[in-house]
Formats: structure tokens, C-alpha cells, sequence
């Protein structure tokens, strides 16, 4: 069975009174009947009106159709900041398929691994990154899930085919005239049966299109044990999460959003981002490319009101504002998330560029945290927010345990947050007994509410936001001629939050970062996964139980 993360305990009622009968579909045509004419999304080649972007949708829904797309199909959707990305996106909400959210940076491994683990029925990717072949790649995809025997799924490229033999996106929205083409689909109740409050039911011109409870779309875990898993989020829940962003960021229909990080990140999609700015009738803005010269280009042209960053990104925004700051006249709001913030470059943030820094820390599996935008500013520049709902549950434990803690790892439930992984097992050691999800986030939390991130207890790196077990890159290292033994550790950076420390056991010569880059690159890896440092020792350090000893690494490099 695939779970949806909501389908195999009970939901605390108290969860289902913030939850409404709304799919992404329905609100589409309804913002499209509400605000037709007003520009709902913005990048350097072109812009759509709420009108035109719901008729584009219907015409991509239709193609995909076309192509053997069907309503619960998985897609793998791997685009850059381009209005292309929320026509495929809104497109395949409107036939009742789920995107499987890709990075523009992720490579071969990574997409095998998620074409693999969703079972995608297509994927869609751009021509090319620099000097990176998108449709190179997408061929290579499909050999590879071919000799593991499975479906090679159909392509889809924004652009030029090439000798992909794929389908060119243009040649896509000429397949079908109309979503009335596609077969119909039964329809499918709340997975718990719970009933929704009749806010915004879903389209009423499409009786066979998604229901509300339905799984709308698979993001991807940073992972902690190897691969990342994909996170199922439902319309009810991932509509909450957005509206709650909105309350949070007072967005409204002034607001112009702009996407500097990728369109499909949790934080860039949801937290409020680009739903939250489209749920008021406002205007996104894809920016793209995340340099802050083209960002604030954008700010001044297209009167950016509101945008989210990482914590690397700021010191650069403030470089730029020495000399520019004029271009953010109209820009109120930078959220930003992804990372700890350093308290004293939060300080700086907000009156250096002349707005209102709001932190925010969540995670992709639910929980998103907010610091108020009339918060004291010391409480803005040393915690991370209160949560979004009221009926979030957070407690603080002893690492691996439920045992109560004044500082510790965090478990989490609630109304937006997930509970399980998509098709894990029903013994999932990321969650309790009780539903709570495991974060491997250290945190304390403050008399008044506030949370503030101390630092992890999962092994992962999370470099400028993005994030990844170090297994995965630790046993591709062991493959390389003369290693004998591999460990990532993560080091604080000033400018990235972390930085990847490879720590070698090997014969000959040590690797230099540029052959470990090269070495993971020709492996089908995301850049960002490569090390930042090397480091040689004799031998690794080991617990008691035969485990090697991070912490001691740690230390070790520190000194």
C-alpha cells in the first residue's frame, strides 16, 4: 500500500478542525475566477495571468493524459525557477497526479533513486545547467532503471529534446485539446475518513479530479541513514501549511513573492512562498538565478514585497545593499530558514537592508516555526519562532528516547506534520509508538514559547540549507582506489553553516577535494554533496559498540 502518511493512525480530531475540503486544483480555478487578470507569476521571459496559468494547466493535464499520465502516477519533476514549473506542477494537481519534488542540482543518482523508490511513471526536466545536460542525464536514467527492470518513464523536456526522445513541454500542451479527454477516476475520500470543513471544495467542473485527502505531492527527506525518503503530503495538510505561512508573513494581495531558491523547496513553495502568494491573489516572481545582483534587479522592477533565503545567502544581500540599497525600497519581509542563522548576522540583517527579518525553521515532514514580525528584535535574532498551529505538539526528549529534557532532541505532531515516510514500513524508527516524528533537531525551548536550534543529533550535513545523510556520500568514498575507511563530518562555516570534512584511512597519497568532487560527480552526485575539506588520520576512532566516533572526530578537527 502506499501511505500517505496519514492512513494507519488515528487523527486526534482537534487536528481535523484546521483542515478544508480544498485540492490545488479547485484553488486554482478559483483564484482564476476571483483574480483573472491580475499577473499570478513572473520570470525574464514571461508572465501569466491567473487566467492564463489555470488554462495552461488544463492543457498540460491533458497532455499528460496524452502521454499515459493517470491520476495517483507519480512524476519526477526536476525544473528550474520558471513559469514552466508551476504550468507541469498546477498541471499535473489538475489530473490527479503527484509531483516528486527534484533539485535543479541533483544528478543521476539522485533521480534514479527517486524515479526508483516513487515508481514514476514520467520526469520532467530542462535542456541544460552551464555546461550540464539535463536530457543526457534523463537517457541515462532510463538505462538504469531498465536493467534494474523496472519502467523507464516517459520524458518530458522544457525545451529542445534533443536525442532524448522525449516530448518537447510546447509539443506537450498541444497533445489534447481539453481535460475532458482523460479518463475518469473514482473518487477517493480523506484517508482517515475524518470529515473536512466545506471551505473551498474541490473543482465542481471535475468530479473525477483529486480529493482533498488524496496524496498531492512526495518531497524529499535530507536523510540520515543513505537515501532520501520521500515525504507524502495530502492537499488538506500542505494547504494548512501554506495558509499558516500567510498569517505568519502577513501576505495579501500587495504581495509580490519572490523565489530566490528553488520553486520546488519546501520553504519556497509553502512557508508561505509561492502558494501563500498566490492563496491572496499576489505575484510571484522567479527569479533565476539566487545571486543577489539578479535579486535585487528583480526587487526594484517588479516591487518584491516579501522573499526567503538561507542563511549563506545574507552576507552576500548585504554586501550588495552597500551599494544598492535603494533597489529594496519596496521589499518588507526576508524570511529566512533552511539553517541556523548566527545571532549577530541576525542582528545585522534587518536594518542593513531595511526590513523585517523573520526566522523560520521547519522541515519538509510538517513542523514549520515562525518568529513574529513584531517580535522584540533580540527574540528574532537568537530563537527560530513559535510554531505555526496552535495544536502543533512539540517535546524535547533525550536523544533516542521520550524521556523529557530541557535541552534535547525535538519530536513533533500536528495537523500539516507527517505520520510516516511514503511506502515505509509500519515500524519506522523515525516515529514513536504515539506518532511523534523524530527530528535529530537539538533545540530548548524558551519560557515564553520561542524555539532555538542548538544543533543535531542525526548525521547529516546541511550545507547553506541543503541537506544529506553523510552515509550516502561515506560509501561512495569507500570506493575510491586506496581509501580504506571514510567518515563525513560536518564543521561550522561562516558561510556556508557547514562544511563537509572527509575524514580519510587510506594507502598512498591522500585524495585532494578536487579528485573526491571528481570522483563523486562521474558517480551521478549533486555537487553540493562534495567535501569542502580532507583529512587524513591512521585510523578511526570507534565507540564501545564498535561505531566510529564522530564526536571524537569532531573534537580532533577542531583542534
Amino acid at each position: 500500500m502506499n501511505r500517505t502518511g496519514t492512513d494507519f493512525l488515528t487523527i486526534p480530531q482537534h487536528y481535523v478542525k484546521h483542515w478544508r475540503t480544498v485540492t490545488f486544483s479547485g484553488s486554482l480555478r478559483r483564484w482564476a475566477r476571483l483574480w483573472p487578470d491580475t499577473v499570478a507569476v513572473v520570470d525574464p521571459r514571461q508572465r501569466l495571468t491567473y487566467q492564463e496559468l489555470d488554462k495552461s494547466a488544463d492543457r498540460v493535464a491533458a497532455g499528460f493524459a496524452r502521454l499515459g499520465v493517470g491520476r495517483g502516477d507519480r512524476v519526477v519533476v526536476q525544473l528550474p525557477n520558471q513559469v514552466e514549473f508551476l504550468q507541469v506542477w498546477f498541471g499535473l494537481q489538475r489530473l490527479g497526479a503527484v509531483p516528486v519534488h527534484a533539485m535543479p542540482a541533483h544528478r543521476r543518482d539522485e533521480i534514479v533513486h527517486l524515479a526508483a523508490a516513487s515508481g514514476a511513471a514520467a520526469l520532467v526536466v530542462g535542456e541544460r545547467q552551464g555546461r550540464f545536460d539535463f536530457r543526457t542525464m534523463a537517457v541515462e536514467v532510463g538505462a538504469e532503471l531498465g536493467r534494474r527492470g523496472m519502467a523507464v518513464p516517459e520524458v518530458v523536456v522544457v525545451g529542445e529534446p534533443g536525442e532524448s526522445g522525449g516530448t518537447a513541454f510546447s509539443e506537450l500542451c498541444r497533445l489534447a485539446p481539453a481535460l475532458s479527454a482523460t479518463p475518469a477516476f473514482a473518487g477517493l475520500s480523506h484517508p482517515t475518513g475524518a470529515r473536512l470543513v466545506p471551505v473551498d471544495e474541490p473543482d465542481p467542473d471535475d468530479p473525477h479530479g483529486p480529493a482533498a485527502g488524496d496524496l498531492a505531492l512526495l518531497l524529499i527527506s535530507g536523510g540520515t541513514t543513505g537515501r532520501p525518503k520521500l515525504i507524502p503530503r495530502s492537499h488538506t495538510d500542505y494547504d494548512l501549511n501554506a495558509r499558516l505561512g500567510v498569517r505568519a508573513a502577513a501576505m495579501n494581495s500587495g504581495t509580490v513573492y519572490l523565489a530566490v531558491l528553488p520553486a520546488g523547496f519546501n520553504f519556497t513553495l509553502a512557508c508561505p512562498g509561492i502558494l501563500g502568494a498566490l492563496s491572496v491573489g499576489g505575484t510571484v516572481v522567479l527569479a533565476p538565478d539566487p545571486g543577489p545582483a539578479t535579486a535585487f534587479h528583480l526587487i526594484a522592477t517588479e516591487k518584491v514585497t516579501h522573499t526567503a533565503l538561507t542563511p549563506a545567502l545574507v552576507p552576500h544581500w548585504l554586501t550588495e545593499a552597500e551599494t544598492r540599497r535603494e533597489a529594496l525600497a519596496t521589499l518588507q519581509v526576508v524570511q529566512v530558514g533552511g539553517a541556523r542563522l548566527p545571532d549577530e548576522l541576525a542582528r545585522r540583517a534587518g536594518p542593513a537592508l531595511g526590513v523585517t527579518i523573520q526566522q523560520v525553521y521547519g522541515m519538509a515532514e510538517g513542523l514549520i516555526c515562525y518568529t513574529a514580525l513584531d517580535d522584540d528584535p533580540e527574540i528574532v535574532a537568537t530563537t527560530q519562532g513559535r510554531p505555526g498551529c496552535e495544536d502543533d505538539e512539540l517535546l524535547i526528549v533525550r536523544p533516542g528516547t521520550t524521556e523529557p529534557a530541557e535541552t534535547g532532541e525535538l519530536l513533533v505532531r500536528g495537523p500539516y506534520t507527517l505520520r510516516s515516510y511514503y511506502n515505509a514500513p509500519a515500524a519506522d524508527p523515525a516515529f514513536t509508538s504515539e506518532g511523534f516524528y523524530r527530528t535529530g533537531d537539538e533545540v530548548r525551548r524558551l519560557p515564553s514559547g520561542p524555539v532555538v536550534v542548538v544543533g543535531r543529533v542525526k548525521d547529516q550535513i546541511n550545507r547553506a540549507g541543503e541537506k544529506y545523510a553523510a552515509v550516502e556520500v561515506e560509501e561512495h568514498l569507500l570506493d575510491l582506489d586506496g581509501v580504506k575507511a571514510a567518515a563525513i563530518v560536518g564543521l561550522p562555516d561562516p558561510d556556508w553553516g557547514e562544511a563537509a570534512v572527509a575524514v580519510l584511512v587510506h594507502d598512498g597519497p591522500a585524495p585532494t577535494v578536487r579528485a573526491l568532487a571528481t570522483h563523486l560527480r562521474e558517480r551521478g552526485l549533486a555537487a553540493y554533496k562534495a567535501p569542502q575539506r580532507v583529512h587524513s588520520i591512521d585510523a578511526m576512532p570507534l565507540t564501545p559498540v564498535g561505531k566510529v566516533d564522530k564526536q571524537a572526530l569532531r573534537a580532533r578537527l577542531a583542534r
